[in-house]
């Protein structure tokens, strides 16, 4: 079993180069989150990377607002706030026992911030034009822990309803559309 560090370390080094190359006119494009544009969603995912890290030292979190982040050097910020997952991640007893009001076991909350930095990754990829797939190490943890989550994320409307895909799809096809997405998505034209 691979450590969660090991696995944001893995899945980092595919979504960093990607949020590094996002350019600031592509900020308002849409991105296979509906709810979300290029701009909204490196904000949450911001968010995310940032409470996942007080989540393994079993600090208390906010999800509910999301500040605008995306200012200043913030594709830099993205790689050192990243890193700083890893490190929390990392540190002694980080994997063991449950996590705070979340009542999960650590490892379970370790493969969701794992599956948010693969898969919203790949939203950020398609959304401005590059291609990414997650590493096939992070791919194989996360399909089925996914695939357990899916009923009460799917409550939750953290993941929409299972996409259809051809019998030859990757695995990591797969998880996206266990995640609801069309691994086939693009932006509209025009």
């Amino acid at each position: 079993m691979n450590k969660i560090s090991e696995l944001l370390d893995a899945a980092s080094a595919r979504t960093c180069p990607v949020v590094r190359a996002v350019r600031d006119e592509q900020l308002t494009c849409p991105t296979p989150c509906s709810e979300y544009d290029v701009r909204a969603l490196l904000n949450h995912l911001f968010l995310v990377v940032a409470n996942f890290q007080a989540l393994a030292a079993r600090e208390p979190v906010e999800f509910g607002e999301t500040p605008d982040v995306v200012t200043g050097d913030w594709r830099g910020r993205f790689e050192e706030e990243t890193a700083r997952l890893r490190e929390a991640w990392d540190a002694p007893g980080a994997e063991e026992g449950l996590v705070g009001g979340m009542g999960l076991p650590a490892r379970t909350v370790g493969l969701m911030v794992l599956g948010d930095l693969a898969v919203h990754g790949w939203d950020l990829a398609r959304a401005t034009g590059q291609d990414v797939t997650a590493d096939p190490v992070v791919t194989d943890e996360l399909e089925s822990q996914f695939a357990q989550m899916a009923p009460r994320a799917r409550e939750m409307k953290v993941f929409g309803d299972p996409f259809p895909v051809p019998p030859g799809a990757t695995p990591f096809e797969r998880l996206l559309a266990l995640t609801g997405r069309d691994p086939g998505w693009h932006p509209p034209r025009g």
